[in-house]
C-alpha cells in the first residue's frame, strides 16, 4: 500500500507545484490526511446515522476516552508509544463488550452505566500514565485527545483502510438487519434477525471505528464528528437513504474543508476542531432550512 500512497502524493503534489491545486497539496502530511479523510468520512456518517437511530451517543465517547488508557497499557507492554493500536483496540473492545455485556444485565438507566464504565476506565487510565510518564511525550496524548494532522503516517493509514475494508465487508450485509434490530427489535426477532448478536458486532464496530479515527479527529472530538453529520442530515431529509447518503456526503465534507481550511487561510486551530467546527457550521445551516422550509418542518425519522 505505501507504494500506492506514494504514487498518490507525487501526482497531488505535482499538480500543486504546476498550480493546479492549493498549495497545502505540496506537502506529504496533508495529502495523508486528507486520504485518511476520504474513508473516515463515509465510515462515521454510515456509523453515525446508526448511533443516533440507536441513542447511543454518549457510548462513543467513552469508548474515545478508554483510549487514553490503552495507551498506558501499550507503553508498559512495550508497544511504541506513536501507534499503540493492538493496545488500544484490545482494550476498548473490551471496554465496550463489557459494557454492553452488563447492559443486558442491570437495570441501570444506559447513560448511568456508562458514566460509571467512563469514571473506571479514566481513573486506571490516569493511575497508569504515573507510571509511564517518564517513556512517553506529552503531545502523544494530546494526539489521543484532539487529534494530529501532523503525526498521520503510513501505519495509520493501513490501519484506518484494514477498518474500513473489515466494516464494509461485514458491515453492508448486515446493515438491514441491524437497521431493523434499532427500529423495532421485537419484530427483527419475529423474522429471525440474531438482534443480540447484531448489537454486540455494532458496538465493535463503533469501537473500532473510533480507535482508528483517533490520531485524525481525537478522543474527545470523534463523538462529535459521529453525531453532528448525522443530525444535520436528519434536519434536511424525509426517509432513511437520504439520512445515511447526506450524513455520508456532511462528514467527507466537513472532513476535507476542515484539513485544508487551517492550512490555506493560516488558522491556528488543531484539525480535529477545525473538523468538528466546519460540521457543526452545517448543522446550523440545516436547522435554519429546516425552519424556513415546508417540506422538511414536519419529516420525522
Amino acid at each position: 500500500m505505501n507504494s500506492f500512497y506514494d504514487w498518490v502524493r507525487d501526482h497531488l503534489q505535482a499538480l500543486a507545484a504546476s498550480h493546479v491545486l492549493p498549495q497545502p497539496f505540496e506537502y506529504e502530511f496533508v495529502i495523508n490526511a486528507l486520504l485518511c479523510a476520504l474513508l473516515i468520512g463515509p465510515l462515521l456518517g454510515t456509523l453515525g446515522s446508526m448511533v443516533m437511530i440507536k441513542r447511543m451517543a454518549f457510548f462513543s465517547q467513552s469508548v474515545g476516552n478508554a483510549a487514553m488508557t490503552g495507551v498506558a497499557i501499550g507503553v508498559l507492554l512495550g508497544e511504541s508509544y506513536t501507534s499503540p493500536y493492538f493496545s488500544m483496540f484490545g482494550f476498548c473492545v473490551l471496554f465496550a463488550l463489557t459494557l454492553k455485556y452488563t447492559q443486558h444485565r442491570t437495570t441501570l438507566a444506559n447513560d448511568t452505566l456508562i458514566g460509571v464504565f467512563l469514571s473506571i476506565s479514566l481513573a486506571v487510565g490516569a493511575s497508569l500514565l504515573l507510571f509511564v510518564s517518564a517513556r512517553i511525550n506529552t503531545h502523544v496524548m494530546e494526539g489521543v485527545l484532539f487529534g494530529s494532522i501532523l503525526a498521520v503516517d503510513h501505519t495509520d493509514m493501513n490501519v484506518l483502510l484494514v477498518v474500513t475494508g473489515l466494516c464494509a465487508a461485514l458491515g453492508l450485509p448486515l446493515y438491514n438487519g441491524m437497521l431493523m434490530a434499532s427500529l423495532n427489535p421485537s419484530l427483527a426477532h419475529a423474522r429471525g434477525v440474531r438482534v443480540r448478536t447484531l448489537e454486540y458486532l455494532f458496538v465493535v464496530f463503533v469501537t473500532l471505528v473510533t480507535v482508528a479515527c483517533l490520531k485524525i479527529i481525537g478522543a474527545v472530538l470523534v463523538e462529535a464528528l459521529l453525531l453532528i453529520p448525522a443530525a444535520a442530515a436528519r434536519n434536511i431529509s424525509r426517509s432513511l437513504p437520504q439520512l445515511v447518503t447526506r450524513a455520508v456526503l456532511i462528514a467527507t465534507f466537513s472532513c476535507v474543508v476542515g484539513i485544508l481550511a487551517p492550512m490555506q487561510f493560516f488558522i491556528p486551530v488543531p484539525t480535529g476542531g477545525a473538523i468538528v467546527i466546519v460540521a457543526a457550521l452545517v448543522f446550523a445551516l440545516t436547522t435554519l432550512i429546516r425552519a424556513s422550509a415546508a417540506r422538511f418542518r414536519g419529516a420525522s425519522l
